[in-house]
């Protein structure tokens, strides 16, 4: 067990060198990929495989962390009642924050108007419609009752197999309240099976972790030479409303962590420092999705309301994306010279409700929903190909998706466990200052496989 609340992995008393710290490696990692991004950027670019590997390696094992995270939780709470109220709760959460990302976006976009100025003639977007093909591979967004639907899957293997998380939690909730059902009685080899194998993919993860630099140099030497940097001045208005909105929306959440939980927001961010910077310089949250994990249950969330929470949250609560979703939409009609009515905003809000659920995993899912929103809006001086006019900034903007992305589902989780009765604040308020905490009543794999872990990785 972990007893100490500090880096993952740390000793009590212990103190990690600041060359084995993994904050440390990623920040010069991240640094060193934007200077090389900067002066090679041929080179910079054909790092990309370095990201995609690291990726590759952490989505390979989140399958199996979640079932066994997930069947675990629900087996020890023993409650059908309790892991139901979970559920509901956190998705009535989901709803209220992301609809009130979407309005927040939209109130920024008018004040900041952050298209004004662009004075885009529509002729000259013909072959933005090509161009956005060939981003999002022509695919297109699943309708609702699709996305609901695919949430069970054809067979468990296919769940696992094709990595498809939501179908994922699905059937470890199902395995998990039928292990629940039989209480004392259930076979006891079931749940020390359970408990082995995820100490064993957790012990993986503590390797794949030790590339985590690697994998931040090769994302962001990528980004900035494929990219470059002279697109931060062509679209500087727009990013600067998208990080300004997102700081603004960060200090929201602080109040309902504070509120809600009791949680100081801010020092649960130099908590998951190390966590926060990964997702930033790989552009993904899913990489640090078990790191997550581990961070909430060993702070005092309960495995059950973590498990649930985090993985539901990577599909419904996405705060960051929606809240960048509606400045956009009114970035195009300012560049394009429209005015859009209340209702037509209106309309725009109903439809990247929708939309905005089934974006997790497909692939240019942000310029699908937008297309969406466009045509369900139809205004005809909004060509759907003005969308194009995002490619530039696009990737500029996952910094500030994933980071209210993560802290959202963070936020989600401390607020759900907290209504539920199952946060243990005093153990939270200690190991967000810093002390030293007793380990967990029970033995717990989500952080059980740190004790042979180097401090700091």
């Amino acid at each position: 067990m972990i007893e100490s609340s500090g880096e993952v992995g740390d000793e009590v008393g212990s103190r990690t060198p600041w060359y084995r710290s993994l904050f440390v490696q990623l920040l010069v990692a991240i640094v060193a990929g934007i200077v090389l991004g900067a002066i090679w950027p041929d080179f910079g670019a054909d790092l990309k495989p370095l990201a995609d590997g690291f990726i590759k390696l952490i989505k390979m094992v989140i399958a199996p962390i979640i079932f066994c995270t997930v069947v675990l939780g629900i087996a020890h709470v023993g409650d059908m009642k309790s892991v139901g109220r979970i559920g509901v709760k956190a998705l009535i959460y989901f709803e209220v924050v992301t609809t009130f990302a979407l309005l927040f976006g939209l109130l920024v976009g008018n004040l900041v108007k952050p298209g004004a100025g662009f004075d885009i003639d529509p002729q000259t977007l013909a072959t933005g419609a090509d161009k956005i093909a060939q981003k999002t591979g022509s695919g297109e967004l699943p309708h609702t009752v699709e996305f609901l639907l695919n949430i069970i899957p054809a067979s468990v293997v296919s769940a696992f197999a094709e990595n498809a998380l939501l179908q994922v939690l699905f059937f470890a909730v199902l395995f998990g309240l039928a292990l629940a059902k039989f209480g004392e009685h259930g076979p006891p080899v079931i749940l020390e099976a359970v408990d082995h194998i995820g100490r064993i993919f957790f012990t993986i993860i503590g390797w794949i972790m030790r590339l985590a630099p690697l994998g931040a140099f090769g994302a962001m030497a990528y980004i900035v030479g494929q990219y470059g940097l002279s697109s931060l001045g062509s679209y500087g208005k727009l990013i600067a409303c998208c990080y300004g909105a997102a700081m603004l929306f960060l200090l929201v959440l602080a109040v309902v962590a504070r509120v809600f939980a009791g949680v100081n927001l801010w020092k649960f961010v130099r908590y998951i420092k190390d966590e926060l910077f990964l997702a930033l310089g790989t552009a993904s949250t899913e990489v640090v999705l078990p790191r997550i994990m581990i961070k909430l249950t060993e702070a005092g969330c309960s495995r059950a309301t973590t498990g649930l929470v985090i993985p539901t949250g990577y599909s419904f609560n996405l705060d960051g994306a929606t809240l960048y979703l509606s400045i956009c939409v009114l970035f195009l009609a300012q560049a394009l010279g429209v005015d859009l009515s209340l209702g037509e905003q209106i309309t725009a809000v109903g439809v990247l409700m929708l939309t905005s659920k089934g974006m997790a995993g497909v692939p240019g899912s942000s310029f699908l929903a937008l297309s969406a929103t466009i045509s369900a809006i139809g205004h005809g001086s909004i060509p759907v190909a003005a969308v194009a006019l995002l490619l530039g900034a696009d990737r500029i903007m996952d910094s500030m998706r994933v980071t209210v992305n993560l802290l959202g589902n963070c936020v989600a989780t401390v607020v759900v466990a907290a209504w539920e009765g199952q946060l243990d604040l005093a153990r939270m308020r200690a190991v967000l200052d810093g002390e030293a905490v007793a380990p967990r009543p029970e033995e717990d794999p989500m952080v059980a496989y740190t004790r042979d872990q180097p401090a700091g990785s």
